[in-house]
């Protein structure tokens, strides 16, 4: 196992968490190269070879777009496959997503301590977890999904009413909105 310094947590060094870690690098810095990317990867205790990354790139379908300052950047499909740059420009776009998405899917939403508990009706839980975990939200740790029910986890000890409020809000823009 790993650590990252940004996340403070363990990840393993498989595969999949190398990509997702060169996702969500991708997603929120302006990556120029493929060594600046396996120096952000070895900061984070992954070393990993110029092959090993130029296979990682082509799997998971990145390309390259003009950034802000005209130089040619990395960038990953969204979710849906849609192609965009992520970067921190595109929480607004996420935030309208996930405003959306609570004004058609939100029923309720409660905490306790670092958790928020969010209901949806039938099904759509999954959905609702997946869009919350696109999101760069930094105060939630991570989305646990049933059916209808959605437990957030946060990182303040004592975060999870200000993140349900936070949906609530969401739902209440959509609702004004729409």
């Amino acid at each position: 196992m790993s650590r990252s310094p940004s996340a403070g947590a363990a990840m393993p060094t498989t595969k999949t968490a190398r990509q997702a870690r060169v996702t969500a690098l991708l997603a929120n810095k302006a990556v120029r190269s493929q060594a600046e990317l396996a120096t952000l990867l070895a900061d984070d205790g992954l070393v990993v070879g110029q092959a090993t990354l130029s296979r990682d790139l082509v799997e998971l379908r990145a390309y390259r777009v003009r950034g802000k300052d005209g130089g040619l950047i990395y960038a990953v499909p969204r979710e849906g496959g849609e192609r965009g740059v992520h970067s921190p420009s595109s929480q607004e776009l996420l935030d309208t997503r996930l405003v959306r998405l609570c004004g058609e899917l939100l029923v309720t939403a409660e905490a306790s301590a670092n958790i928020a508990v969010l209901r949806t009706p039938p099904g759509a839980a999954n959905f609702l977890a997946l869009a919350i975990d696109h999101s760069v939200m930094p105060s939630i740790l991570g989305t646990i999904a049933g059916d209808d029910t959605v437990m957030i986890i946060t990182r303040d000890p004592q975060g999870g009413a200000q993140v349900a409020e936070r949906f609530l809000q969401f739902a209440a823009e959509s609702g004004a909105s729409g």
